[in-house]
């Protein structure tokens, strides 16, 4: 069974790898780079919950790339978040240069608990690496009665992976904003996406995955349309999604996350902002007033090629149920380097 919908090309050969033999075999590798066991454990639930999702750009696949981070030494694997106020009274985390995941879900928590009590909060996150996927964290806010909103930008540095609009070359990172809020029945409205036309994790995993990608991702050095990721790696760029409009919102988030927040180090800095919905609605009218708005969309009737209009947030939520008790459908050529990782990091595979 398929996991979800997935960027790649439809023939991608995959195999069914148990959450049980996943979870031990991400484990044992960041341990192997001596990350503490709590983070370990935070980040490998993450990356499992990113598959059920189906969102597979920010799955398990990505411990072949923390790997090399901790390796290479641009990630520490020893670091622990830290939270402090700076001179002007503004609440920041500091990764310490290690693994964004842990690092942002401090920030989550402790923006929305001073929202909850104080009604609206702001918090940055500085000097982390990959921060996973975004929605897991914007639902977390939804979910205890707050609108969240979070962005990131900035390391340009590192990660030149997008073209400006009208250009042919990379020279802005991908740029994501996630949005989230308490909704209908069936759970809150959750927007996550990158202001590029595919997250770089769809690139980078379709070309370990022997992939190709849809039309519209990609140009290649000269320009030109391709669908072969290694036109990205060979000078091409990602393209802006919905063209100028992207590039607009990429350009605020790096408005907002380097020139406001300060210089990148290590991947990118990110703001979040939480408001306490029930200072302007009580949370059983706001819930009804969204499912009756949501239902008339879903009711809407399909376009051709579409079995249905969905709504953001529920395709993931969805897929966790269908999920929950299935195994992650990796691309065969992904699951061969993982288990090559695993090897060379002395790590037993149990299938």
């Amino acid at each position: 069974m398929k996991m979800n919908a997935s960027k790649y090309n439809t023939d991608t050969q995959r195999m069914p790898v148990s959450q049980d033999t996943a979870r031990s075999i991400v484990t044992g590798v960041l341990l192997s780079r001596g990350c503490p066991k709590d983070i370990t454990t935070e980040v490998v639930e993450h990356l499992i919950d990113s598959d059920l999702s189906g969102v597979e750009s920010h799955g398990i696949w990505r411990i072949l790339q923390y790997a090399d981070y901790y390796d290479s030494g641009y990630l520490n694997a020893e670091a622990r978040p830290s939270i402090r106020q700076n001179a002007a009274g503004a609440w920041l985390v500091d990764g310490h240069g290690g693994i964004g995941i842990p690092a942002i879900s401090m920030a989550t928590r402790d923006v929305v608990e001073r929202a909850l009590s104080n009604g609206l909060a702001a918090i940055a996150l500085q000097h982390v690496g990959h921060t996973g996927r975004l929605g897991a964290f914007a639902e977390y806010a939804a979910n205890r009665g707050c609108l969240a909103i979070i962005i990131g930008g900035g390391g340009r540095e590192n990660w030149r992976l997008v073209a400006p609009y009208g250009g042919r070359k990379a020279l802005m990172s991908t740029n994501p904003y996630a949005i989230g809020i308490p909704a209908g029945a069936r759970g809150p409205v959750i927007v996550d996406f990158a202001t590029s036309a595919a997250a770089a994790g769809w690139v980078y995993g379709a070309r370990i995955a022997g992939a190709t990608l849809p039309d519209g991702v990609l140009i290649d050095s000269d320009g030109n349309p391709s669908n072969d990721p290694q036109a990205y790696f060979d000078g091409g760029a990602i393209v802006t999604a919905g063209g100028a409009k992207g590039y607009a919102l990429s350009v605020a988030a790096e408005m907002i996350a380097e020139a406001m927040l300060g210089p990148a180090t290590t991947e990118c800095n990110w703001l979040l902002l939480a408001l306490n919905c029930n200072l302007y609605q009580e949370p059983s009218r706001l819930q009804g007033i969204a499912e009756e708005i949501l239902q008339e969309f879903r009711s809407c009737p399909p376009a051709p090629g579409f079995e249905k209009v969905e709504i953001p947030g529920e395709r993931e939520a969805d897929a966790r149920k269908r999920n929950r008790d299935q195994p992650i459908q990796l691309p065969m050529a992904t699951w061969e380097k993982i288990v090559e990782l695993a090897q060379t990091s002395s790590v037993s595979i149990d299938r």
